[in-house]
């Protein structure tokens, strides 16, 4: 009987793209990586539990580097950025970010980035997982349009946490209260270029720093950051896919990939896919007709029974979960942990449009199959569909009023920016 070994190594070679901070990071004890957009990519740093609670009381830092920057810039620049997207990119101001989905001709999303407004003609992708620049490069090719689209040397961490502006304001200055939720500004730290914004990927309050020409200054930030941050008790963590679970946050490459359309997802609004604007974009057409017929697919909350479920980022959960109604696999579980708050197994699960009724009840293949075809073989857990998100359904904890939770803090400095 051959043995599978449960936890085989990355190999770390040259092959794989290194983030801006692989160095400044490692130097923090990653526990584990996977590869995200061709580059290494910190999960954990031994507890991911611990972290967990760092992100919700604390405040902490992220590696992100991954989330590489396609920049889009040039006199046709704002028509092509608008062709890209379902959301209409005149409600978007100069300073403004906007989360968004790039979608393929049948209306698959092909990533859904932070967009980020930088001047009139020029914008960043802040990538999810997947090739945004070879599409752009193959739709300008016979667009007809006058854009320069390249990959720019910018770095991102995303600094997360009810202290996370605390962090910053002693970083930055008080001029970073006047940062609004989902806008953008520019500031100098101690020499070095970033562009910061009221953004991450948690649900929390929180910032992210883009370092400008990262490959010299990334590092130098890195340590900027940590200083400012020691005071406070900053952690160096992963990203949080329990939090992000909670927060029914999509994750490119498990919840939604090109074979998912935004209606599946439960994103089809109106001012995330605008069908009514005046500019075409691609997959318009298709997504007018699957919003016509209705979608096939639901992406549902499912809250599950049976012994507790990993965090996500452990490598506790290897594939998608067959999900069975009637003995019959219907459906998938898309991304599942054990919530330590809710004090339960939760999950974000795709299944027929029919069976997606709260209340609904399934039972879900959670153990490690033994192929790709196969089940598992141990018995499945019970589960039923519930609202999602899990937590903080309006996103009210991520837009609240920073001073007021600066105000009984202390400045530890005057702030290195401008």
């Amino acid at each position: 009987m051959m043995t599978v070994h449960q936890e085989p190594r990355v190999l770390l070679y040259p092959r794989i793209r290194k983030s801006p901070f692989f160095y400044a990071s490692r130097r923090h004890g990653v526990q584990m990586y996977s590869v995200y957009n061709h580059t290494y990519h910190p999960r954990h740093y031994g507890d991911p539990v611990a972290e967990y609670w760092a992100l919700l009381e604390g405040v902490t830092l992220w590696d992100v580097g991954v989330e590489r920057q396609i920049e889009i810039s040039g006199p046709d620049a704002f028509d092509f950025t608008n062709l890209l997207i379902t959301r209409d990119l005149s409600k978007c101001a100069v300073g403004q970010c906007k989360y968004v989905f790039l979608t393929d001709q049948h209306g698959g999303i092909i990533n859904d980035p932070v967009l980020l407004r930088l001047e009139e003609n020029r914008f960043w992708l802040s990538l999810a997982d997947s090739d945004v620049l070879l599409w752009a490069r193959g739709v300008a090719i016979n667009a007809g349009v006058e854009v320069r689209i390249e990959e720019v040397d910018v770095g991102p961490v995303q600094v997360q946490g009810p202290r996370s502006f605390a962090v910053m304001r002693d970083l930055l200055g008080e001029e970073v209260a006047d940062l609004r939720y989902y806008y953008l500004h520019d500031f100098t730290i101690d020499g070095i270029e970033v562009t910061v914004s009221r953004t991450g990927y948690t649900g929390e309050i929180g910032y992210e720093i883009y370092v400008h020409h990262a490959s010299r200054d990334a590092e130098r930030l890195w340590d900027l950051v940590l200083a400012a941050g020691e005071p406070h008790g900053l952690r160096v963590i992963g990203p949080c896919h329990i939090r992000r679970i909670e927060g029914g946050m999509l994750a490119h490459g498990a919840d939604i990939t090109v074979e998912t359309n935004p209606f599946e997802v439960g994103m089809g609004y109106d001012w995330m896919v605008d069908l009514e604007q005046e500019a075409d974009f691609i997959g318009k057409d298709a997504l007018r007709r699957i919003k016509a017929e209705g979608p096939a697919r639901r992406l549902v909350g499912l809250e599950l029974g049976g012994e507790r479920l990993g965090t996500y980022n452990d490598g506790s959960m290897i594939d998608a979960f067959p999900v069975l109604h009637g003995g019959e696999v219907v459906g998938t579980v898309t991304s599942a942990c054990y919530s330590p708050r809710l004090e339960k197994n939760i999950a974000l699960a795709l299944v027929p449009s029919a069976l997606s009724e709260i209340g609904t009840r399934f039972t879900v293949d959670v153990g490690e199959r033994l192929g790709a075809q196969l089940p598992s073989g141990t018995e499945p857990v019970d589960a039923v569909v519930v609202p999602k998100p899990f937590i903080d359904p309006t996103k009210e904890q991520p837009k609240g009023d920073v001073a007021a939770l600066g105000a009984g803090i202390p400045v530890a400095s005057g702030g290195a920016g401008s």
